[in-house]
C-alpha cells in the first residue's frame, strides 16, 4: 500500500467537472485507491463521493493506493491533483459577446458598468452578480409546478416494471440534457459532470435499492434526489453547495417524465427575453437556445453555480439570489438588470433602458477596440516589436490560439500526448502532432519542449523512481539523457516534423553547458541516419528553458550553445526564492516580482542579446498585465501564454512608453 501527501491545485477544488475525471482517471486502475481529508475517507473512484468530502484548491489531502498498478496510479492522481489548469470555471471576461444584437439587449463588461443605474430609475432589486453585463426585454417567466409521487409503494409483482421504467426516464432526460448542440461549448463537461452524477451509485444506485424495495419509481426518485440535494446543500463550501441546485434540476426532470408531466422549457422561449424564475440548473439551460436568453434573474442560486458558469461562458448577464417575491416576477412583463452591480428593475421606465443603452454602445466599443489587436504584431511607444505566442497543451487548442491572433506557440507541452495513453507514443504519432501544429502557424514559429516529466509528474509507460524531492530530481532532459529509447524516436519526431513549418526545439531544465552540447550530437547524429534513409527532415532552431539558478548563471556559457532562450519563471522562482510553488503557506513568497527574481530574468536577458539570440518568457508572468512592462523593460522578446490573454497582452504592449530600462 502506498501512501502520499498532496496540495490539491485544481482550481476551485473537486468540484463536479474535477471530481467527475478525477473518479474516470480512477477507475481506469485495477488497485483500490481512496482519498484522505482529515479524519474521513473515501472512495476515490466516486464522483460523488468526492464532492462530498469537500476538498477545496490549495488543501492538503493524502491520497492512498494499494494494488499491482498502486505506483502508477499514485503518480497519476497525484499529477491530476496537482495541476491548476484542470477545470477552471468560465471567466466573465472570456471575450463572448452574447446576445443578439437586433434586440435591445447586450452584456456589457469593465468599467462601463461600474456605476449604479439606481440614480435613473430609483429602487431596484438586489441580487447576487453572477455574470457581468446589462441587459433589458420582455421576461418570460419559468416557475414549474410542484411535482409530488402519486403513490409511493408498489407490489411486488410491479417492481420489475419500476425499475425498467425508472430507468428508461433517467436514459430519456440524460440524452436531451446531453444531445449535441452548436452553443454548447465549455458547459458541454458540466452536463457531462452531472450524467455521471445521475448514473452512479449514489444517486441511479439508490433510487434503484429503494425501488427493489417496493417503492415507486416517482417516490423513490424524489426521496433519494432530495437526500442527495441536501447532502450537498449542507456543505460548508458554497462552490459545491451549489451542485445541490443541478441534483434538484435533474431529480424534477426524471420525476417529471415518469408522472408523464409535460414541463415548461427553456426550450419554448417566443424570441430573445429575460428569463426570470425561483430556480434553473444546468439541465433546464440544456434544452434552452441560448442566443434567446438576454439575461437571468432567480430568487435562489450562486455565483458559484452551474448556470452562473454557463451565462458567464456566453456573455450572458446574470442576477441570482434576488430578494423578490414570486408573484412579484411572474406579473412583470419587462425588466432590467445590471450583472455587475446585482441590482434588477421590473417593468422600469424608458429612461432606464436609454442609460443603458449608452453605456452598451461604450462598451461595444471597448470589445471592437481589443478584438482589433487580433492580427497587431505589437510594439512598444518606442518602436521595440515584441512577438506575443500561446502555450498549448493539446492540438484541440489551435483554433483558440489562432482565433485571437496567436503570432505563433511559445510552449507546447509535448508530455500531455504522453498522458493522454497508457504507453509511450510512437515516433510516427509524434511526427503527426508536431506536423499538424508546424502546418498550423507557419510560417509563424512553432516551440515545441521536449519531454519534460520526472517523479513529480510520472508518465506511463515510464518507471520512476522513488524521490525525497522529486522537484530537484530524476526529471527533465535529466531523465530524457538517460533514457534515449524514449528521447531518441521524439527527436526524431521533430527533425520530420521541422520541414512542415517553423519549428523550434527547446528543451526543459538545463543546468549545464554538457547537456545541451549531447542533445546537439544526438540531433547531428539522427538527423544523419534519417539523411542516409532517405527521410525527408529539417534542422529546427535549438533553445532551452532557462528555469534553475543554475542556467541563469552560466547564461552566456549557454548562449553560445543554442539559439534562444525561454525563461520558464514558475520554476525560475521557486528555485530562486526556495519556495515549493505546491505549498499555500508560502503563498506570499512565490513572487516573480521579486527584486531577486527580477534581477534573474535581467542577467539572462542580457546574456542572449550579448550572443545575438532571443529571449522569451513562458511562464504565469508573461500574462500578467502589471507584470508585462517589466519583462519588456527587461529585456524580453516574446511572452507566450495561454490564448485567453493574447489580446489583453498586445494591447499593453503597445501601451508601453519608452524602450528598455532597468526595472530591478
Amino acid at each position: 500500500m502506498l501512501e502520499t501527501p498532496v496540495v490539491v491545485k485544481v482550481h476551485e477544488g473537486l468540484h463536479a467537472r474535477p471530481a467527475t475525471q478525477f473518479a474516470k482517471l480512477a477507475k481506469g486502475f485495477s488497485c483500490s485507491l481512496a482519498i484522505g481529508r482529515g479524519e474521513t475517507w473515501t472512495d476515490a473512484k466516486s464522483a460523488v463521493k468526492l464532492m462530498l468530502l469537500g476538498v477545496k484548491q490549495n488543501e492538503r489531502i493524502v491520497l492512498r493506493a494499494e494494488g499491482e498498478d498502486e505506483r502508477e496510479a499514485m503518480g497519476r492522481l497525484a499529477e491530476f491533483l496537482a495541476d491548476e489548469t484542470i477545470a477552471a470555471p468560465a471567466s466573465s471576461d472570456s471575450g463572448s459577446t452574447g446576445s443578439v444584437a437586433s434586440h435591445n439587449a447586450q452584456p456589457v463588461r469593465g468599467d462601463a458598468a461600474n456605476e449604479s443605474l439606481s440614480a435613473v430609475q430609483g429602487q431596484s432589486l438586489k441580487g447576487i452578480a453572477a455574470s457581468e453585463g446589462l441587459a433589458f426585454g420582455n421576461t418570460f417567466a419559468y416557475f414549474r409546478e410542484e411535482i409530488v409521487a402519486d403513490r409511493q409503494f408498489v407490489a411486488p409483482h410491479e417492481v420489475e416494471d419500476e425499475l425498467s421504467r425508472f430507468g428508461t426516464a433517467l436514459e430519456d432526460t440524460l440524452r436531451a440534457m446531453l444531445a449535441p448542440r452548436a452553443d454548447a461549448g465549455e458547459h458541454e463537461e458540466i452536463f457531462a459532470a452531472i450524467a455521471d452524477v445521475a448514473r452512479s451509485d449514489d444517486f441511479a444506485g439508490a433510487i434503484r435499492a429503494l425501488v427493489a424495495s417496493r417503492w415507486s419509481a416517482e417516490a423513490a426518485t424524489l426521496k433519494c434526489g432530495m437526500d442527495l440535494a441536501i447532502a450537498f446543500a449542507t456543505l460548508p463550501d458554497e462552490y459545491l453547495r451549489s451542485r445541490a441546485d443541478d441534483i434538484r434540476g435533474l431529480t424534477r426532470s426524471i420525476a417529471a417524465t415518469l408522472l408523464g408531466k409535460q414541463q415548461s422549457s427553456l426550450g419554448d422561449l417566443p424570441g430573445p427575453c429575460i428569463v426570470v424564475a425561483e430556480d434553473l440548473s444546468a439541465p433546464d439551460l440544456a434544452r434552452a437556445d441560448l442566443a434567446n436568453i438576454l439575461g437571468i434573474v432567480c430568487t435562489s442560486g450562486s455565483a458559484t453555480s452551474h448556470v452562473a458558469i454557463i451565462a458567464r461562458t456566453h456573455g450572458i448577464p446574470a442576477i441570482l439570489g434576488v430578494a423578490a417575491d414570486r408573484d412579484a416576477l411572474r406579473a412583470a412583463s419587462r425588466a432590467a438588470i445590471d450583472g455587475c452591480s446585482g441590482e434588477v428593475w421590473l417593468d422600469h421606465a424608458p429612461e432606464l433602458e436609454r442609460s443603458m443603452s449608452k453605456r452598451l454602445e461604450a462598451q461595444r466599443e471597448v470589445d471592437v477596440a481589443l478584438l482589433a489587436y487580433r492580427d497587431v504584431e505589437p510594439q512598444t511607444q518606442g518602436g521595440r516589436k515584441i512577438q506575443v505566442a500561446a502555450n498549448l497543451g493539446s492540438l484541440a487548442e489551435i483554433e483558440a490560439a489562432q482565433r485571437v491572433g496567436a503570432m505563433g506557440v511559445g510552449l507546447f507541452r509535448t508530455e500531455l500526448l504522453f498522458l493522454d495513453q497508457r504507453c509511450v507514443p510512437s515516433e510516427d504519432e509524434q511526427y503527426e502532432a508536431y506536423a499538424t501544429l508546424a502546418r498550423a502557424f507557419a510560417p509563424q514559429p512553432v516551440i515545441i519542449r521536449t519531454l519534460d516529466a520526472g517523479a513529480d509528474k510520472p508518465l506511463p509507460g515510464i518507471r520512476f523512481p522513488e524521490e525525497e524531492n522529486p522537484f530537484l530530481g530524476w526529471r527533465g532532459i535529466r531523465m530524457c539523457l538517460d533514457c534515449p529509447e524514449i528521447f531518441e524516436p521524439q527527436l526524431r519526431a521533430l527533425l520530420r516534423a521541422a520541414v512542415h513549418g517553423n519549428l523550434w526545439v527547446m528543451i526543459p531544465m538545463v543546468d549545464d553547458v554538457e547537456e545541451v552540447r549531447r542533445v546537439k550530437s544526438m540531433l547531428a547524429r539522427l538527423s544523419a541516419e534519417l539523411t542516409t534513409r532517405g527521410i525527408a527532415h529539417a534542422q529546427p532552431k535549438l533553445g532551452i528553458m532557462i528555469e534553475t539558478p543554475a542556467a541563469v548563471l552560466i547564461a552566456d556559457d549557454l548562449a553560445k550553445e543554442v539559439e534562444f532562450f525561454s525563461i520558464g519563471t514558475n520554476d525560475l522562482t521557486q528555485y530562486i526564492m526556495a519556495v515549493d510553488r505546491m505549498n499555500p503557506q508560502l503563498a506570499s513568497l512565490y513572487r516573480t516580482d521579486h527584486p531577486a527574481v527580477l534581477k534573474a530574468i535581467r542577467m539572462v536577458c542580457d546574456a542572449a542579446h550579448r550572443a545575438n539570440i532571443s529571449v522569451g518568457v513562458c511562464g504565469e508572468a508573461a500574462s500578467r498585465p502589471d507584470m508585462i512592462p517589466t519583462l519588456v523593460r527587461l529585456g524580453v522578446d516574446e511572452l507566450s501564454m495561454s490564448p485567453s490573454a493574447i489580446l489583453r497582452a498586445k494591447k499593453v504592449i503597445t501601451e508601453i512608453a519608452g524602450e528598455r530600462r532597468d526595472a530591478a
